[in-house]
């Protein structure tokens, strides 16, 4: 298995705005992945920036490094989001390869702390992220807010 960047790599971009569109949106937001994909591999800014596993040719996996998660924690940068397995190659640690990736990214880029938002209960927990409170959505919901020192890789 390989992690890429997007940035660079035309010879992924379409599929992978299929995969993180499919898994992350809705039948309404198709332009907003594929524009913020797009000005991702554009932007000379350290963020955002997408991410594919790929393994045999394939995307089994994404994470992206985000500015904000689309949450009330504006003060918080930055973010990993879209954290995906393809779900024949789960309990494989992939999940996990990709935490790590991202912590070593967002280290490369100087950011002592990285941030992510998720519903699931103990996953996170395991890989020693710290819960640190709660977002609000703009739907009004909360969901919970983990961290992690990227200083101990």
């Amino acid at each position: 298995m390989e992690i890429l960047e997007l940035q660079g790599r035309n010879d992924l971009f379409e599929k992978a705005v299929q995969v993180f569109w499919k898994e992350w949106g809705s039948a309404t937001n198709y332009k907003f992945y594929e524009d913020c994909m797009l000005q991702s591999t554009t932007t000379s800014s350290d963020l955002p920036r997408f991410y594919v596993a790929i393994e045999e040719g394939n995307i089994i996996g994404t994470y992206a490094l985000l500015r904000n998660d689309i949450n009330s924690r504006q003060d918080l940068c930055p973010w990993l989001a879209c954290l995906y397995v393809e779900e024949k190659h789960r309990r494989k640690e992939i999940g996990f390869s990709l935490l790590q990736h991202g912590l070593t990214e967002a280290a490369r880029k100087g950011y002592k702390t990285l941030y992510l938002t998720s519903d699931l209960e103990g996953y996170y927990e395991k890989y020693g992220w710290r819960n640190n409170g709660v977002a609000y959505g703009v739907g009004g919901g909360d969901i919970k807010i983990y961290e992690k020192n990227t200083s101990l890789l």
